[in-house]
């Protein structure tokens, strides 16, 4: 269910492409300390790729996530971005201060749901006309055109108002099931079929490096000398092309992928939380760009594939390489097979973030008077993506979407440094009072409904 919430769709086009981009450029290379598409690259592109999917990503989710279950299931309060906050803003909360603060998650979230979706109907784009449905992309450049965009978003919020309306329990987690198991013998595949040895010697390596150098990768800033073209210039770009991208994107999705990881994470401790919504999902995501990125790579670097993938555009080519892999008819069947699992994960995506914007929006109701709302909240997501989209033109549509969402995202990154202080702090008194005999959670406090309604 948390791949289901967003991550999945991510992974389908970043896994083979991701690993791509990062072995013909990076950082190293621009320095002249690796050479790009050459074999002393390969461990330097699995580097930068797990900075971006790894611990820092899955770190931002579970500090939200954490900071709105411990307030919600150890104080009884209503399970939103606001009452996170409750040790350093008390009941100030239920005026401007914890509007603002639900205002400023919900855009967040919006706007980094809306460029997973722009990076999932591209894809799911290319995979339709792979298997044959013709009149959805431009010819010249081989992306979704306005009707291919606009067909794409209709089908998938539709099926994902749908399924929101029927709650996380039914709709949500029925797909969740059906994605993770067709992406589980996806990874299968490439695990016996495609580059094994190269993506486990890339898996391993990858990751001796990642950690040795993830300190300096987290806090270093490249800084231009403000001449063109040279080193530290490139660099600079290069960080702000990817590295600063993800960490908007990190920030928007938090509470989106946070809230949801909440709800879905009430009775577990907090180890066995940091356990379940940080470490294994990274290695799941190390697992997939291995051996996915890998086989596109190894493929490329023998020189037997050419062009034929690493040419395509990034939500096409993982449907490159299965075809070149397998060959028409068969790399046609793959193609469908992978159509299924991009489409439950755009759906699932979908659904969740319409169900979370909804929760804040309406103060942790989940009763029927919260249903008009998601169909209000599928709508605006839907016409929020496809507006970018097409106004963005066939090139630009990804970067208006990006441009706004890092425009987004910085506002609630404050929000986020209040809830690691809200967090220690409640902690902190926890601690206190179990040391001095006083209760510390609660199982039947009524919640203070002044608290999320404003009043």
């Amino acid at each position: 269910m948390m791949f289901g919430a967003a991550i999945g769709v991510g992974m389908l086009t970043w896994a083979v492409a991701e690993p791509v981009y990062h072995f013909q450029n990076n950082p190293d290379v621009i320095a002249g300390t690796a050479t790009g598409s050459a074999q002393d690259n390969v461990v330097n592109a699995y580097k930068w790729s797990y900075l971006h999917w790894g611990f820092g990503a899955w770190a931002c989710y579970g500090i939200t996530g954490m900071a709105m279950a411990f307030f919600s299931y150890r104080r009884g309060l209503p399970l939103t971005v606001r009452t996170s906050l409750i040790p350093l803003f008390g009941k100030s909360l239920s005026g401007p201060i914890g509007n603002v603060i639900d205002i400023v998650a919900v855009v967040a979230t919006i706007l980094g749901v809306a460029q997973a979706l722009g990076f999932g109907v591209e894809q799911f784009v290319a995979g339709m006309t792979r298997i044959g449905i013709g009149g959805l992309t431009n010819a010249e450049t081989n992306t979704a055109n306005s009707f291919g965009i606009l067909l794409s978003i209709t089908i998938i919020m539709a099926a994902s108002t749908a399924s929101a309306v029927s709650g996380v329990g039914k709709g949500i987690k029925i797909l969740s099931n059906l994605n993770m198991g067709l992406s589980i013998f996806l990874l299968g595949f490439f695990l016996i079929f495609g580059s094994t040895f190269f993506g486990l010697n890339a898996l391993f390596m990858g990751f001796i490096d990642y950690m040795i150098n993830l300190p300096k990768m987290l806090f270093q800033v490249f800084r231009s000398d403000g001449v063109e073209g040279s080193v530290a210039t490139n660099q600079e770009n290069w960080q702000g092309a990817w590295s600063v991208f993800y960490w908007a994107w990190w920030v928007a999705f938090a509470p989106f992928v946070g809230l949801f990881l909440a709800r879905i994470s009430k009775g577990r401790s907090v180890r066995e939380f940091v356990l379940g919504a940080m470490i294994m999902p990274s290695i799941m995501c190390f697992i997939w760009f291995s051996f996915a990125g890998g086989t596109a790579i190894d493929l490329t670097r023998n020189g037997a594939a050419g062009d034929a993938i690493f040419s395509r555009p990034d939500g096409d080519k993982i449907f490159a390489m299965v075809v070149y892999m397998l060959g028409d008819v068969l790399g046609w069947a793959m193609s469908v097979l992978i159509v299924v699992p991009l489409l439950t994960y755009l759906v699932t995506t979908a659904d969740s973030a319409v169900l979370m914007v909804n929760t804040i929006n309406a103060a942790g109701d989940e009763g029927p008077k919260a249903r008009p709302h998601i169909y209000f909240w599928g709508v605006a997501l839907g016409g929020v993506v496809a507006a970018l989209l097409i106004a963005g033109g066939p090139d630009g549509g990804l970067k208006a979407i990006q441009t706004a969402m890092v425009i987004g995202a910085f506002p609630f990154s404050i929000v986020m440094v209040l809830q690691v202080a809200s967090l220690v702090k409640a902690a902190y008194n926890d601690v206190q009072r179990n040391k001095n005999g006083v209760q510390s959670t609660t199982d039947d406090i009524v919640p203070d409904a002044s608290l999320v309604a404003g009043e």
